[in-house]
């Protein structure tokens, strides 16, 4: 059975989800459970504190999927496809946080500090995947530095911002939206494919969608 604080969160998540971070207060969340506002703040203080979790709840998540793709040996398009598509699926998950994200960050100064830190550390692990893909023969390996440099930075600003677009404007609903923000992430990587995966991602993935 899940325990109270288990619910608070998961009503959090599913509130601050479909109606706004800016828009829920601990008092919808205890009414939502039919709980008391003193029983919830016994377990979270302030919604912050709820934020706080969640977005952690979300780190993690991303943690244990990069340390996954790290090691895949011999990563092939799929793995790369797999990967894109997970990442999508939890942010999907997390929408709020993306959606709100300025809001958050500045009255959150912890998350804003987490973030900048995870935000080093996940283009060294982008850097490295995709050096096991170069290894792997899945991208071409004389690609300049400069471009795999700028192509982490895209993918994180497509990561960030997707699901503000999405809301703003194709409006698609969860299944029709992973799968096309995916495969506009994955199309970033199709110029530096090597010439047979270009022509297997066609086949298995665009002429397929």
């Amino acid at each position: 059975m899940m325990k109270t604080k288990d619910k608070i969160l998961s009503k959090a998540l599913e509130l601050f989800n479909d109606k706004g971070y800016n828009n829920i207060t601990t008092r919808h969340i205890a009414a939502e459970l039919n709980i008391s506002a003193g029983n919830l703040h016994y377990h979270f203080r302030h919604s912050e504190d709820l934020i706080k979790i969640l977005f952690s709840e979300l780190t993690l998540k991303m943690d244990e999927l990069l340390k996954q793709m790290k090691k895949t040996e011999d990563k092939t398009l799929d793995d790369l496809y797999q990967f894109t598509y997970s990442i999508c699926r939890i942010f999907y998950s997390y929408r709020f946080i993306f959606i709100n994200f300025i809001d958050i960050l500045n009255q959150n100064p912890d998350i804003k500090a987490s973030y900048e830190g995870i935000n080093f550390s996940r283009k060294e692990e982008f850097q490295q995947i995709f050096s096991d893909l170069q290894k792997s023969n899945i991208f071409q390996k004389d690609v300049p530095h400069f471009i795999i440099d700028g192509l982490v930075e895209q993918i994180f600003i497509i990561a960030d911002n997707w699901l503000t677009h999405n809301r703003l404007i194709l409006k698609l609903g969860q299944k029709e939206a992973i799968h096309h923000y995916t495969l506009l992430q994955m199309n970033l990587f199709y110029p530096i494919l090597n010439k047979e995966q270009q022509k297997l991602y066609e086949e298995q993935y665009i002429q397929q969608s």
